[in-house]
């Protein structure tokens, strides 16, 4: 499957894919020391995104979450990508601090409301995600069942 989106960012990420169920907090839900999902009231507590395309409806939250994201990429355990239902400024704010101190970057596209809907069915699958200046894809091998 191969989707086309709205590039936040721009970079190149490769990676299986993690779609969370439900939006996310990284301020208080993703741990910065170990990347996996700190809240234990998220479904995909414990998960790690480090190297895993991320698939998101949304982010909620503080604006810490930049904080968070830029601690990730410090770390070197940040996802490979970002793919997003809906754009968040704040997790787009981390990855551009980031790259001015020059720490890792990451792509991050937006795929609408219905392109989340149809990544879905790739969760744990392999994306591959390109996002350019006036362009970005999202091609996904979705797993079979």
């Amino acid at each position: 499957m191969e989707l086309s989106g709205v590039p936040v960012h721009p970079g190149e990420g490769r990676g299986r894919l993690l779609v969370l169920e439900r939006p996310l907090s990284f301020w208080g839900g993703v741990d910065p020391e170990t990347g996996r999902v700190s809240d234990p009231r998220h479904p995909q507590f414990g998960e790690s995104v480090r190297g895993r395309v991320l698939v998101m409806e949304r982010a909620i939250g503080s604006s810490s979450s930049s904080a968070i994201m830029l601690e990730l990429l410090r770390n070197d355990i940040a996802p490979s990508a970002i793919v997003l239902g809906s754009t968040d400024a704040i997790l787009v704010l981390g990855v551009l601090v980031a790259e001015e101190l020059s720490y890792p970057s990451i792509p991050l596209v937006d795929v609408g409301a219905e392109g989340f809907e149809r990544i879905r069915v790739g969760d744990g699958g392999h994306g591959h995600v390109r996002a350019g200046a006036g362009s970005a894809a999202v091609q996904v091998d979705v797993p079979q069942g």
